[in-house]
Formats: C-alpha cells, sequence, structure tokens
C-alpha cells in the first residue's frame, strides 16, 4: 500500500525536447544532436555519416509528423511537415506512398527501414528484433488503380524469396488507408 502511495506521488516524467534538425544544401535533413544519435538509432531511424545522422525523407516527415522532430532550413527558418512533404514530392514522384506506408507500420510498433531498390520497397523487422536480426519482410507498394505487371511482381517476388524474405504487398486505397497482402509463389501443375 505504501508502495503505491509513493508511485502515485512522484511526478511524472516529462515529455522529452523535440530531435532539433536542419536540411543541408541538397534537402537532406541531418541530425546533428550527438546526444540524440543512440535514442535515434535504437529506434531504427537514420544512418551516421560525418555530418550527423542522416535522415530519410520518409523517416523526416514521421518525425516531424508525430511531433518528436522540430527542423530548420539552412537560414534557421522552420520547416513544416507540409513543407518538407511537397519538397519531397517534388524529388522523388513516389514517396508521399513510401511516407504512407512507414507511418502505418511505425504505427503499429514495426521497425522499418529503406528497401532494397524494388522501387517503392521498405524492410520491415519482426517486433523486437531491430536491430539484432534481419528484416523479415519486404514491403513494397501500390497505389490503388495504378497497373503494374504481373511480370514484374514475379520479378520482384522471387528476389525477395531468394533473400529469405517475406514478400508483402501494400496497396493503398484512395481514402489513406493501407492494406497488406502477403505473396508467395504458387506452381500449378498439369
Amino acid at each position: 500500500m505504501e508502495a503505491q502511495e509513493q508511485e502515485r506521488e512522484e511526478p511524472a516524467q516529462p515529455a522529452r525536447e523535440p530531435i532539433v534538425a536542419s536540411t543541408d544544401k541538397s534537402g537532406a535533413v541531418v541530425v546533428e544532436q550527438a546526444d540524440r544519435f543512440a535514442e535515434l538509432q535504437e529506434g531504427g531511424y537514420g544512418e551516421r555519416h560525418a555530418d550527423g545522422l542522416m535522415l530519410k525523407d520518409f523517416e523526416a516527415l514521421y518525425l516531424l509528423y508525430s511531433g518528436k522532430m522540430a527542423l530548420k532550413d539552412a537560414k534557421g527558418k522552420e520547416v513544416t511537415f507540409e513543407a518538407l512533404a511537397k519538397a519531397n514530392q517534388s524529388k522523388v514522384k513516389d514517396s508521399w506512398t513510401k511516407f504512407m506506408i512507414y507511418r502505418d507500420l511505425r504505427s503499429r510498433g514495426y521497425v522499418v527501414k529503406d528497401g532494397f531498390g524494388f522501387g517503392t520497397d521498405l524492410r520491415v523487422y519482426e517486433r523486437g528484433d531491430f536491430p539484432a536480426k534481419a528484416a523479415k519482410f519486404v514491403v513494397f507498394a501500390l497505389d490503388e488503380g495504378t497497373e503494374k505487371s504481373l511480370g514484374d511482381l514475379r520479378d520482384s517476388v522471387k528476389q525477395i524469396v531468394r533473400m529469405g524474405k517475406e514478400a508483402i504487398v501494400a496497396v493503398i486505397e484512395r481514402r489513406g488507408e493501407v492494406i497488406y497482402y502477403k505473396v508467395t509463389k504458387a506452381t500449378f501443375r498439369k
């Protein structure tokens, strides 16, 4: 009983200040706060470079979206989520699609990293496996209404299975909902 009373009396931990990042000349998002590198890397964000911790476009968007990061441009002016999303879209056509999938998977508790180059793809780690184990899934995106040849899909699935990963297709509906389909190879005999 006394322990319960003591627990109630302790003040709640204050929320951690947002990570401060900036954009470089090329528009890449860099975190220079060395004291936050470990926190970000343990969570599966960014890659270390000489300038600091470089975030992928979708990672930076997610951190801004979730309020975990404040972003400044080279002149020290605040960069909003909308401005970064627009800049990313002008550089990479499917950046919004990748962000939507990334956000959905992160909200489900998965660690997500950039994929292997199958177009809009992401490596997804089973909960609790990052960084000790390799990614279990490769998720690639299809926007509802876009066409993809069956041959391209088959080739991608073959390569993913060859790597020992499970292939997942994420279909983004027009309303923004993400639906996942596990894709496996099937052989039909005569």
